[in-house]
């Protein structure tokens, strides 16, 4: 079965509307923005943008019109540097190997979403920002909010598991870490470590 027979069959959640050929590259269809809307994860941020709710991050999608009435959606992640999201002084080969290796660990992104799509993920980098940037197009404009969301849940998640221990980290990724602390029943610590010490639990000595 084609993409474009699944999940709610070739044309989607029907507008109403027919239009012209102009307006249905144009004008973005209401289904859309009702797709958005009954998702519970996003809110308007303007016309044809919506910002995620359920990120630590910054994070929006935009959506427009594609050809035969698809849906193209722009997924835009902007994350903190290493350095940016420490106290502490990161040496300038750790952050080049942190960012490296994040945008490797991007750039594996199948499997991720519901539909099938090919991605070329975009990064960009500032002295505090890292910016991580999708494209989808979908016939199904509910499972591609569906994917939209679940691309960046993926940045998120492959975030936390870049995280280097030993750094005094600041907001939001001390929240992060503290939330995945808590999923995974360990210590509740912003250093991104265990709270273990290396120690075996014996005090030192001899005596039976």
């Amino acid at each position: 079965m084609s993409e474009s027979d699944a999940d709610g069959g070739i044309e989607g959640e029907s507008d109403g509307t027919t239009g012209t050929a102009d307006e249905s590259v144009t004008e973005l269809p209401g289904r859309v923005r009702r797709a958005f809307a009954d998702h519970g994860s996003f809110t308007s941020a303007g016309d044809a943008v919506w910002r995620s709710e359920t990120t630590a991050f910054d994070a929006e999608v935009a959506a427009e019109t594609a050809e035969e009435g698809r849906v193209r959606f722009v997924v835009t992640v902007a994350v903190p540097t290493l350095s940016a999201a420490t106290a502490d002084g990161v040496a300038d080969v750790v952050e080049t190997g942190w960012t490296d290796t994040f945008e490797r660990r991007i750039a594996a992104v199948a499997g991720v979403t519901r539909g099938e799509h090919a991605f070329d993920p975009r990064t960009g980098r500032d002295e505090n920002t890292v910016v991580v940037e999708f494209d989808l197009v979908d016939i199904n404009e509910r499972r591609g909010v569906d994917d939209a969301g679940a691309l960046i849940d993926f940045v998120e998640g492959t975030y936390v598991q870049g995280i280097i221990p030993g750094y005094e980290y600041t907001d939001p990724v001390s929240g992060l870490i503290s939330s995945a602390r808590q999923q995974g029943g360990g210590a509740d610590r912003s250093d991104g470590s265990d709270g273990s010490d290396g120690s075996d639990g014996s005090d030192g000595s001899d005596e039976p």
